[in-house]
């Protein structure tokens, strides 16, 4: 790859999916996938995402040509990476957390899903990705009017905040860290190994990283990375504000 003028490093462009280049868990729309597709042809941008949700959820949100569009794709916060359309690097859960102690703090999930008393409960509540467990109150089964509600109700009565304060009290040794993302749920993933972990596998010395994300404030699974100081952090409010933020700074 050619450096820009006046030898300036590449911009690598490094974004969140959900609130970020989407809205939560919709597709792409046009617009921006054709934004992307712009940026894509500059000698001077590298376009990377990460995300908590496996590569399934992100391919199904940013489209068939996922791989294609972006340089590097971290899913799981990175624990599974792509890079060149190539599958580089993965890591299971029960690499850092033995079955049994798994069990148990699964066990205790839904003993605490079976006597919260929320407006709506629908199906699959906890979801055993690669790399994390991605745990919903309501369960992922809800339709898009019942996360929008429960996004409401969640915003008043902090209830993904109140299971994971839960968790930490009964399971203080486990090596885990907790993030909110998204509208219905949250992560529980290896401690350490949030969104910041992708890091280790960009070409730090040769790129300048900015990182778009909306869930940004302490607790968001946004938040280690927005505030690392090997990035250049930005937070948005939509995919609509994803696209004036990055125009902003490509003009600069």
């Amino acid at each position: 790859m050619s450096l820009p003028k006046e030898n300036k490093k590449p911009k690598l462009l490094l974004f969140d999916i959900d609130g970020t280049l989407t809205d939560p868990r919709k597709t792409i729309t046009e617009d921006m996938l054709q934004f992307l597709k712009t940026l894509q042809t500059r000698d001077d941008i590298i376009l990377a995402i990460v995300g908590g949700s496996d590569f399934g959820k992100a391919r199904e949100q940013l489209g068939p040509e996922i791989l294609e569009l972006f340089d590097y794709v971290f899913s799981e916060n990175g624990l599974v990476h792509y890079h060149g359309g190539q599958l580089l690097h993965e890591r299971c859960l029960l690499d850092f957390i033995p079955q049994p102690t798994l069990n148990k703090f699964i066990n205790h999930v839904l003993g605490l899903f079976s006597t919260l008393d929320i407006p709506v409960k629908t199906g699959t509540f906890i979801e055993y990705r690669k790399s994390m467990l991605n745990i919903s109150p309501i369960g992922r089964n809800c339709s898009q009017s019942q996360r929008d509600e429960f996004e409401k109700y969640d915003q008043q009565h902090q209830i993904r905040a109140r299971l994971i304060q839960n968790l930490k009290e009964n399971f203080p040794d486990l090596p885990v860290d907790y993030g909110i993302g998204g509208q219905i749920s949250f992560d529980v993933f290896p401690r350490g190994l949030n969104k910041t972990y992708c890091l280790d596998y960009l070409p730090l010395d040769d790129v300048e990283v900015h990182f778009f994300g909306d869930k940004t404030d302490p607790g968001g699974n946004d938040y280690e990375i927005f505030i690392d100081p090997r990035v250049y952090g930005h937070r948005v409010t939509s995919y609509k504000d994803t696209q004036q933020q990055v125009e902003s700074l490509i003009c600069e």
